[in-house]
């Protein structure tokens, strides 16, 4: 079995509105995404069996596609979905860097207050579904994934600082 991805951050803000943050289009478009990227779509329905979907301009201005199925919604401590890279339609597509990269992902995001301060705490994890393919590269994408997440978080604390 693979170990999940897991990446962690205290933010400045109470989980209320951190919560909102992550799931209100609105909110999301101001700051989702890895560092640079740009949110051009977000449409989220926010129950289980609903999808967000949403599309990020990269800085060299090409467009990348995404999708959450929502399967758990604790609203405010905690999202389950299952992650894919999608098409404009909200079809499930290959990673567009990476066509060895699995088609989806278990993902859960839990929110835990501090006080007046929220922990996020991002884990993507394998599905039974993987090839042994999909499982290698995922391992060798940890990098990566924190790279990402990192300044997905750096941008979310200053779009909190803003808030």
């Amino acid at each position: 079995m693979i170990e999940p991805f897991v990446i962690s951050r205290v933010f400045d803000a109470p989980r209320d509105k951190v919560w909102k943050a992550f799931t209100e289009p609105e909110r999301l478009k101001q700051w989702w995404g890895p560092k640079g990227f740009v949110v051009t779509h977000c449409k989220v329905d926010l129950r289980p069996g609903g999808i967000m979907h949403y599309c990020l301009r990269t800085p060299d201005g090409s467009d990348i596609w995404g999708r959450f199925v929502y399967r758990e919604i604790v609203p405010p401590s905690k999202l389950v979905f299952i992650n894919s890279f999608s098409d404009e339609k909200g079809g499930v597509t290959v990673h567009p860097m990476s066509p060895h990269w699995p088609r989806e992902m278990l993902s859960t995001i839990e929110f835990e207050a501090q006080g007046a301060r929220t922990e996020v705490t991002v884990q993507w994890a394998a599905l039974d579904t993987w090839t042994d393919l999909e499982r290698k590269t995922f391992d060798a994408g940890r990098d990566s994934m924190k790279q990402g997440w990192g300044g997905t978080m750096d941008q979310f604390a200053a779009y909190l600082r803003k808030a």
